[in-house]
């Protein structure tokens, strides 16, 4: 994986989890911890990102105030999307669940 893909694969685990530690970055990513604080700092210069110190709760997490434009949707649109899964069945009932916990989470 090259240093951009990994970047940006860090950035979407952290808006999916909104927070980790490095060590577990590091060994997900196969990778340093050294690294991982690399990308971060080139990271947090783009997107917000904060360094959290602690024995028990450090690492680095996304700040509550932020919400990926990926998956900010409106209340209305999160209803309709209810509304339709009423309608579908099988596999494509099972997707839609999924994209509407994450939504909702």
């Amino acid at each position: 994986m090259r240093c951009h893909e990994r970047r940006m694969a860090i950035w979407h685990v952290l808006c999916y989890r909104r927070q980790d530690t490095v060590a577990h970055l590091a060994a997900e990513f196969n990778v340093c911890p050294r690294t991982i604080y690399y990308d971060v700092e080139y990271l947090s210069l783009i997107y917000p990102i904060e360094s959290v110190r602690g024995r028990y709760c450090g690492g680095i997490k996304i700040p509550d105030w932020y919400t990926p434009k990926s998956i900010a949707y409106t209340p209305e649109q999160i209803e309709l999307l209810v509304r339709v899964q009423s309608m579908l069945e099988g596999k494509d009932l099972i997707v839609l669940a999924s994209i509407i916990s994450m939504l909702t989470a």
